[in-house]
């Protein structure tokens, strides 16, 4: 482990882990799909889950840790892998700037 292998592993599980967290919390997804789901799971568990970033965060850089411990990770290093991943995912959503969201206007087509 620490050799280039692993830091590029690395790198793609954050950008990875966070446009997963990313879409499930902030995006409605293709066809208005993730908002769908968000929307009927509420103020479940799983749905308040998908109301915060560092939470759905935590549970979606699960399986990248899986991807960059490799093979049969010993249960220590996975552990602390995972908790890196999720970590630096969440420093991009910290630090990465608010998205613009441009909204249609409506035009009034009434005489002045």
């Amino acid at each position: 482990m620490g050799g280039p292998d692993f830091w590029a592993r690395f790198a793609l599980a954050i950008l990875a882990a966070w446009r997963v967290a990313h879409l499930l919390v902030a995006e409605d997804g293709p066809g208005g799909v993730i908002a769908w789901v968000r929307s009927r799971l509420g103020q479940s568990i799983i749905g308040q889950m998908m109301d915060c970033f560092g939470c759905a965060g935590l549970w979606v850089a699960a399986p990248f840790a899986w991807f960059v411990g490799g093979r049969i990770p010993e249960l220590p290093k996975l552990i602390v892998i995972w908790l890196a991943v999720a970590g630096a995912a969440y420093l991009l959503e910290l630090f990465l700037p608010t998205p613009i969201h441009i909204q249609p206007q409506e035009i009034d087509n009434g005489l002045l």
